[in-house]
C-alpha cells in the first residue's frame, strides 16, 4: 500500500511493515560509487567498531575488503585473537592482517617504544604495498572473495593510523602521500587519534568525529570481550 510521497516501488523494496527481507547470496561483485577518503577520530568508542561493520557491509554486497590494523597488538586485558577476527574470517570477501605490537606507545605498560616506531613503520610500507596492488587491478569488475589482498580490493579500511600519525611513529604526510596514490575507484577508510587531523580536512571526503560523553574506562571498567575485543 502506498501513500501520496512515496512509490510503491520504492515501499516494496523497503523493509518493515512487518517484513524481514531474505539473505541472499554472496557472490563477487563491483561496487559504483566507491572511491572516496573517510576519515574516523575522536576520543569516544566505535571508530573501528563502525569501520568493521561499514566493511562487512560491503561485503555482504559482494565487493572485497582489506583491514590492516596499525597499534593494535594487544596488551594484558585484550585476549591474542579478537571477536572481529574469527567474524572476518567466517565472513566471504573481507580479510584483516595485524601490525600492532604489544601495549600502547606511551603508556609506560612495558612494552618496547622503538619497537612501536618499528610496527608503525613496518604498517605504512605494508599499506604502500595494497594500494599499489589495487591500483593494479579494475576496481569496476568483480573480484574473487577469496582472491588475496595482493590482487586488489574495493575498500582498504587503514584501522588506527591516524593513531599512529598522532604518536609521531609515522609523519603526517606519509597519509597524505597514501591518499596522492590511492586510485580513484578504492574506498579507502582512516580511523584512530583521538586529536583531530586538520592535515586531512581538505583531502577527506567524510570525517566523522567520535566524540566521548561518557566510558566506563573512566570507572575502571577494563575491556570486555564482545564489546571492546
Amino acid at each position: 500500500m502506498s501513500d501520496d510521497h512515496t512509490p510503491e516501488s520504492t515501499l516494496e523494496n523497503t523493509p518493515g511493515q512487518g517484513r524481514t527481507p531474505e539473505p541472499e547470496r554472496i557472490e563477487p561483485s563491483a561496487p559504483e560509487e566507491f572511491g572516496l577518503v573517510q576519515v574516523w577520530w575522536g576520543d569516544g568508542k566505535g571508530k573501528t567498531t563502525a569501520t568493521l561493520g561499514m566493511g562487512m557491509r560491503a561485503a555482504g554486497h559482494g565487493y572485497r575488503v582489506h583491514v590492516l590494523q596499525f597499534m593494535k597488538g594487544g596488551a594484558s586485558s585484550v585476549e591474542a585473537v579478537r571477536g572481529e577476527y574469527n567474524a572476518m574470517a567466517a565472513l566471504p570477501g573481507i580479510s584483516y592482517e595485524n601490525v600492532g605490537h604489544y601495549g600502547w606507545h606511551g603508556m609506560a605498560d612495558g612494552s618496547d617504544e622503538t619497537q612501536h616506531e618499528a610496527e608503525a613503520q613496518a604498517g605504512l610500507e605494508r599499506a604502500r604495498e595494497l594500494l599499489a596492488a589495487a591500483d593494479e587491478a579494475d576496481l569496476e569488475e568483480p573480484i574473487d572473495l577469496d582472491a588475496p589482498p595482493e590482487d586488489g580490493m574495493h575498500m582498504l579500511v587503514l584501522d588506527e593510523v591516524l593513531y599512529a600519525a598522532d604518536r609521531g611513529l609515522i609523519d603526517e604526510e606519509d597519509i597524505l602521500a597514501l591518499l596522492d596514490s590511492k586510485p580513484a575507484a578504492l574506498e579507502l577508510v582512516l580511523s584512530g587519534s583521538h586529536a583531530e587531523p586538520t592535515y586531512l580536512e581538505d583531502r577527506a571526503d567524510l570525517i566523522t568525529n567520535v566524540r566521548k560523553e561518557k566510558h566506563p574506562i573512566d570507572d575502571g571498567q577494563r575491556a570486555r570481550r564482545g564489546t571492546e575485543f
